[in-house]
């Protein structure tokens, strides 16, 4: 049995080019998992090894890897840091028990940063702060640790002092030994010199060690008391407390280092194994019912305790699906049968694996606090859990959100339809944030997606990895439907068709729902005026009319139906009746509440040198941007507005050409707003002759 206080489930994450990648190699290397170390920028780093994130640098989907640190093993997962793929931060954040967020020194907490703390924190998973890139140019340890208390209101714990700035930097002071790491210029993680404090730095250092202190003690009432008393903490004393402060989210012990340059790494590994939790010490996952509600039971980590484990992601590759996923209590073995709670079916275990990046290592067995990965499970997707046919619960469900943007695609070739879908059903599977349908009217397949770069490496993958070769239809803006004023009406269905007819009369209140409400339903009806059994049909019958507006056949938001009194016939009444005279209704009512268009609304985040700040942000009003923010930084300036999505297509090109290829942005939806005037009728008009061309 293994020692579950050896293991260390973490995830590394941060802003897109922060350096998780380049950091997640050195982690590697050090450990030896890894002889030759590959860069990002070649196209050859182990964990980005899908021909995209090669190509263009950046990391698209999380990679799972394991390797050893001081007699301990660390499951390791390489996150993303491009906001159009937040999905797979978010799902590595849900089962692991530690994270390193990884800061740029130059570009400090940037918008993606934000995004991933606040998963973090919803997930309550402790985290070590690592700056890196101090050696570049702007790069300033001290301001990115005043950002992580300003803009993420969390608290840092300065574990270390940088030793010069730029290119000047060395090395690293360790404040609780009070010992200088330095290293030389050869770029071998190895080649270091473990000194006495420049003398330089001694004031410096003593300061930032009596505040690390300070904060450490007040996590154990009794090392506090002697430190008060003036007397002097071991080391290990020290350790404890500031265990326990990053357990507890406290505060969060900050590193700094250059990944690239190979200087500062064995720290943060020591940190790992020093600081953050194995799986025995996290809160224990809430089990729920299958509408999500927790039930009170918890999976607690426990190889004697019945099985409870979570599917967080679906990967194809060549030898099969691969389910990744998080044992919290009990073990599978190969050839174990294992009930999945989403779907009541249950499935064998084929093979079981360790991955390391895209390469794998069978197991036969894999027991509570294991990352693994099983091979060619049929029927589970994202956040099923999968337990023990004996002792069936579920554990805490994922929640993804809504993509907002859409393309239209077709196969080349004819007979590419088939290979087409079968492609398309298996990304689907893949990524929960990606959605398919078809055009009921039209047949055409459309993709929906979290913005232009996940569509675009979408239909990538699909002529390259599946051999589809598509045509692709312009961009969609997922637009919305919704009224505005409150209305009282009355309808009644009636029908004879010579024997038992068709009758239902209902008189109903249609009113503007909650902004992100959906829509709701509410029966006031009393005296038995329409019986109760007929109620679900009129909510269905309405229900049912949401998915195509009447405006221009956009989905309909946030709408309240209340049925307040109608009419029933002892003979003629009949669900079916009730739910057709709904349909009715909604067709008669909605045009006479005030119908309106509502489009999605991008919170955008875009930074510039400070020389095109006045560009920047006309250019943001004319695409009908409300400028919210604008904050100065080290190197330029921040500015945060709410666009309309349909306005920032192709926006990085105009970005790039206006800050001469210096600036950069990310965007996440915000809210639903109502359109301008002028802009609906553009689109309803362009929607109606989208469908008369159909």
């Amino acid at each position: 049995m293994k020692d579950l206080s050896h293991y260390r489930n973490i995830g590394i994450f941060a802003h897109v080019d922060a350096g998780k990648t380049t950091t997640t190699e050195r982690i590697l290397k050090l450990t030896g998992k890894i002889h030759k170390i590959g860069e990002v920028h070649d196209g050859a780093a182990t964990t980005d090894f899908m021909e995209q994130e090669q190509e263009r640098g950046i990391t698209i989907q999380s990679a799972a890897t394991t390797c050893f640190w001081k007699d301990h093993q660390l499951n390791i997962i390489d996150t993303p840091g491009h906001v159009d793929f937040t999905i797979e931060v978010y799902r590595s954040l849900k089962v692991l028990d530690g994270g390193v967020g990884v800061f740029c020194a130059s570009g400090g907490v940037e918008p993606q940063s934000e995004t991933n703390w606040r998963y973090a924190n919803d997930s309550k998973v402790a985290r070590i702060i690592y700056v890196n890139k101090l050696d570049r140019t702007g790069g300033d340890f001290y301001s990115v640790v005043k950002q992580v208390d300003e803009i993420l209101g969390a608290k840092p714990l300065v574990m270390v002092l940088p030793i010069g700035i730029e290119e000047q930097f060395t090395g690293l002071v360790d404040l609780l030994t009070q010992k200088a790491w330095i290293w030389d210029d050869s770029g071998d993680p190895m080649n270091y010199e473990i000194k006495d404090v420049p003398a330089d730095m001694a004031d410096d250092v003593a300061l930032y060690r009596e505040q690390l202190i300070e904060l450490a003690v007040e996590q154990d009432d009794a090392v506090m008391e002697k430190y008060l008393e003036g007397e002097e903490l071991s080391i290990d004393e020290i350790k404890n407390c500031i265990r326990k402060g990053t357990r507890d989210l406290a505060f969060f012990p900050t590193y700094c280092g250059s990944s690239f340059k190979n200087k500062g790494v064995q720290l943060v590994l020591d940190a790992v194994v020093d600081y953050l939790p194995n799986p025995t010490e996290v809160r224990p996952q809430p089990e729920v019912d299958l509408e999500g509600n927790e039930t009170g039971g918890v999976a607690i980590v426990d190889v004697d305790k019945p099985l409870r484990a979570l599917a967080f992601k679906i990967m194809d590759d060549r030898f099969g699906a691969l389910t990744f996923t998080r044992i919290y209590s009990g073990k599978i073995a190969k050839g174990d049968t294992i009930l999945n709670t989403a779907t009541g079916k249950t499935e064998r275990i084929g093979r079981l694996v360790e991955m390391h990046a895209d390469s794998r290592e069978e197991v036969t067995v894999a027991q509570a606090g294991d990352i693994v990965a099983i091979v060619g499970m049929k029927n589970v997707q994202t956040g099923h859990t999968l337990c023990d046919p004996k002792d069936p619960a579920t554990l805490e469900l994922m929640i993804f959100p809504d993509p907002v943007i859409s393309i239209a695609v077709s196969p080349v070739n004819k007979g590419g339809s088939e290979k087409m879908g079968m492609a398309l059903s298996k990304m689907v599977q893949e990524d929960p944030s990606f959605h398919v349908e078809t055009d009921q009217e039209s047949g055409e397949t459309i993709l929906k997606g979290m913005g232009e770069l996940h569509l675009d490496i979408k239909v990538d993958i699909l002529k390259r990895t599946h051999g589809v070769e598509v045509e692709v239809g312009k961009p969609q803006v997922a637009y919305r439907e919704s009224i505005t004023k409150r209305l009282e009406d009355s309808y009644t269905h009636k029908k004879q068709s010579g024997g038992s007819g068709q009758y239902g009369k209902i008189d109903y209140v249609i009113e503007p729902g909650e902004p992100g409400e959906g829509f709701a339903f509410e029966s006031k009806v009393t005296g038995g005026n329409v019986p109760r059994e007929f109620w679900p049909a009129v909510q269905k019958g309405f229900a049912s009319c949401l998915d195509k507006g009447m405006m221009a056949g956009f989905p309909v938001a946030d709408l309240k139906v209340t049925l307040t009194d109608g009419a029933y016939h002892a003979v003629d009444s009949s669900a079916i009746a009730f739910e057709t005279a709904a349909r009715a209704a909604y067709r008669q009512s909605f045009p006479k509440a005030g119908p309106q268009l509502l489009e999605p609304i991008m919170a955008v985040d875009a930074f510039t040198p400070e020389d095109y700040v006045g560009d920047v942000i006309g250019d943001l009003n004319r695409r009908r941007g409300m400028i919210k923010s604008q904050n100065p930084t080290a190197t330029g300036s921040r500015i945060k507005a709410d666009v309309p999505l349909s306005e920032m297509f192709g926006y990085i090109g105009d970005l790039r050409t206006m800050t001469s290829g210096r600036g950069q942005f990310s965007m996440l939806f915000s809210h639903y707003a109502p359109c301008p005037k002028n802009v609906a009728e553009e689109v309803i008009t362009e929607a109606k002759e989208r469908q008369a061309a159909k």
